[in-house]
């Protein structure tokens, strides 16, 4: 496989039973011949923003700011936050862009700009990330692990949490939940 999946969803086959990733949509932020790396966007981790302040000494004023969840994007790394949010002129300590409208920020002076109201105005924020060594996310795909589309910002920043799965795969123009058997990739 030679397509690489930046800025795409990774949507989790029915039958992926893996714990860490079962009915998950991972958004795919660098895939290339090393390897990739993703968020899950839909796995809310029981945190809220204002827990991720306290820790980090970052005070915030705003109730809707301090109640933001916080995702568990993934099974490495769970003490490191990223943030997943539309692209703006800030250049902040350490971002990588993942298309014309997305960036993914994981340092901290992006969270003090959310606490004082300065930040990007859509965002996600995550504890950890998934990642595949070089080859492998390939290897899984071909297994039928995981179907792909291409983004959609509307389902990371407004689509509510347990409808994330089925929306993204909506984009494919297929119910999820009819696929029970393993499916093909032409």
């Amino acid at each position: 496989m030679n397509q690489y999946l930046n800025d795409q969803f990774l949507i989790a086959m029915p039958t992926l039973e893996d714990p860490s990733f079962s009915h998950t949509v991972t958004y795919m932020c660098q895939h290339n011949e090393e390897g990739a790396l993703g968020i899950v966007i839909n796995r809310p981790s029981g945190l809220k923003l204002s827990d991720i302040f306290e820790q980090m000494n970052i005070m915030s004023l705003s109730e809707e700011v301090n109640n933001t969840p916080v995702y568990a994007g993934g099974p490495v790394q769970q003490e490191r936050g990223f943030v997943i949010h539309n692209a703006l002129a800030n250049n902040w300590d350490s971002s990588i862009t993942t298309s014309e409208a997305t960036t993914l920020t994981s340092s901290r002076d992006i969270l003090e700009a959310i606490a004082a109201g300065e930040g990007p105005d859509r965002y996600l924020i995550a504890l950890g990330y998934a990642g595949w060594g070089s080859g492998q996310l390939e290897k899984e795909i071909i297994s039928n692990s995981w179907l792909n589309t291409p983004c959609g910002e509307n389902i990371i920043y407004s689509t509510p949490v347990e409808q994330r799965w089925m929306a993204a795969a909506s984009q494919l123009g297929i119910d999820i939940n009819q696929l029970t058997t393993p499916a093909g990739h032409a």
